[in-house]
């Protein structure tokens, strides 16, 4: 457990049982803090972008990964990142993730806190995911500016209105950190960490197989995005219809459990934790 009292994972909060917005982010910030300790893994785009990762422990649901990137200006300033990431987050990733079909706000608690819904379609054998998370957002404007995104799965059973809401589909879980921090040198660093489950009856192994090369691609996809938008007009914000071109989330996808080897087709199909059942 943090020393804030909660301890993240991708095990779900009732609707009426989440926590304040302060202890979520000061949980946040201590396992992102935390991640500077975490076994290195392989680093990717050119090694641009660092992967880290701990085992499972007693507490967690799935084993957590990060991944840490800095950024010039020419890449993104802070102001960008925080406009994509830190605002309409859920939104805006429905623009350059192609599986991510709609979206739904369930239910706005704060200006800063929000209960959302995304609904993941992908091509057979892999079955529809729906993630219902809470996501919590945090800016501190005092130098070096840095923005927390905690993102937490939410189990809404319940509240049989909010339950509605909810697409059909096999319930995947994921829990996300992110921070978006000022340099001393200029440029911005981008830290985030994840855990997650695709549901259904996918073995954990298959659905972490690739996922520290899965979250790095995040940061090329998000990025491609990002710059073919910039200096566009703002189009106005919608929460269902086509996406833009490929990318990834920061869940894993996984295949069909009757055969792992399927794991990279559904991996490379799109983002999520995305898998078939009977």
């Amino acid at each position: 457990m943090s020393e804030s009292g909660l301890h993240l994972s991708i095990t779900p909060v009732k609707s009426s049982e989440i926590p304040s917005e302060a202890e979520i982010i000061k949980a946040g910030k201590e396992l992102l803090e935390s991640t500077s300790s975490w076994k290195q893994g392989k680093s990717y785009q050119h090694n641009k972008v660092k992967t880290y990762s701990r085992a499972k422990g007693p507490k967690d649901g799935a084993g957590w990964y990060a991944r840490v990137s800095e950024h010039p200006k020419e890449d993104a300033t802070f102001d960008e990142f925080w406009s994509k990431l830190g605002e309409n987050k859920a939104e805006n990733e429905m623009q350059y993730m192609p599986e991510i079909k709609k979206v739904t706000l369930i239910k706005r608690i704060s200006p800063t806190q929000s209960v959302w819904s995304l609904f993941y379609h992908f091509p057979p054998p892999v079955s529809p995911r729906v993630f219902t998370v809470v996501q919590t957002t945090w800016l501190s404007t005092e130098s070096p500016r840095t923005g927390i995104i905690v993102s937490l799965p939410v189990d809404l059973s319940d509240n049989a209105e909010l339950a509605k809401m909810e697409e059909k589909g096999v319930k995947g879980r994921y829990a996300s950190v992110e921070r978006i921090q000022e340099l001393e040198n200029g440029k911005v660093e981008w830290r985030m960490a994840t855990s997650s489950t695709p549901g259904g009856k996918i073995p954990q192994f298959v659905a972490e197989s690739s996922m520290a090369s899965t979250i790095s691609r995040d940061v090329t996809h998000f990025l491609e995005w990002l710059h073919a938008n910039r200096g566009k007009a703002e189009a106005p914000a919608t929460t269902s219809g086509e996406a833009a071109p490929s990318a990834t989330a920061d869940i894993h996808a996984a295949a069909d459990e009757s055969d792992p080897s399927n794991a990279g087709m559904a991996e490379e199909s799109g983002p999520g934790a995305a898998g078939a059942t009977a």
